[in-house]
C-alpha cells in the first residue's frame, strides 16, 4: 500500500535528523503497525504498547484538564520512548539512547506527526482503506471512564493514625 512505504520514508528520514535515534514505529491508535524501522525491537508489541499508553495519557490530559493529548515521553535508563499524536488516528513511537537531544526529538517527532497524520488523511481518508473497520482516535479514547474515575494503578492512600496524645497523671513531687 502506498502510505505504507510514504511513511516508511518518513521514517527512515527521522534517522537522518535526529542523531541518537534508534527506532520509529506509525502506528494506528488501536495498535496496528502502519510502517515501522525499530531494529531489535518487535513492532506489533510496541505498537500494541503504545495503544495502551495512549489511552492512559488520554485519560491523565483529561483528569488533569489539559486538553487533547499531543505527546508522551517516558525515560529509562537506557534512553527514551517518545510518542506523537499523528492525526486522530495514527501515533508516531520513537526511541531513542539517553544521550538524545531531547528538544530535537521533540521538534521532528511533532513534524513527522503532522506529515503522518497527512499522509494517512490524504491516502487513506476518513472510512476508507484497510484499517477502515477500526476506531478512530476520537471513537477510541470516548471509551475512556471520566475523569473522575480513579486512573489505573492507583490506590488509597493510608494515612497513619496518630497515637492520641494523652496527659500523663502528675504525681506530686
Amino acid at each position: 500500500m502506498a502510505v505504507e512505504t510514504d511513511v516508511l520514508d518518513e521514517l527512515r528520514r527521522l534517522r537522518t535528523r535526529i542523531p541518537r535515534l534508534t527506532g520509529s514505529l506509525a502506528a494506528t491508535v488501536d495498535g496496528l503497525v502502519l510502517a515501522h524501522d525499530v531494529p531489535e525491537t518487535e513492532p506489533e508489541g510496541l505498537a500494541a504498547l503504545t495503544a495502551a499508553a495512549l489511552g492512559v495519557a488520554y485519560r491523565m490530559t483529561d483528569a488533569a484538564a489539559r486538553g487533547d493529548f499531543r505527546e508522551l515521553l517516558v525515560r529509562g535508563s537506557g534512553g527514551y520512548v517518545a510518542t506523537y499524536a499523528a492525526g486522530t488516528t495514527a501515533v508516531l513511537t520513537l526511541l531513542a539512547e539517553d544521550r538524545v537531544n531531547v528538544g530535537r526529538l521533540h521538534l521532528e517527532g511533532r513534524r513527522s506527526g503532522a506529515r503522518i497524520a497527512d499522509l494517512v488523511a490524504t491516502r487513506v481518508g476518513p472510512g476508507t482503506g484497510r484499517h477502515a473497520d477500526r476506531p478512530a482516535l476520537d471513537e477510541h479514547l470516548a471509551t475512556a471512564p471520566p475523569a473522575t474515575a480513579r486512573p489505573i494503578g492507583t490506590l488509597p492512600v493510608r494515612t497513619p493514625q496518630r497515637p492520641t496524645h494523652q496527659p500523663r497523671p502528675q504525681t506530686g513531687t
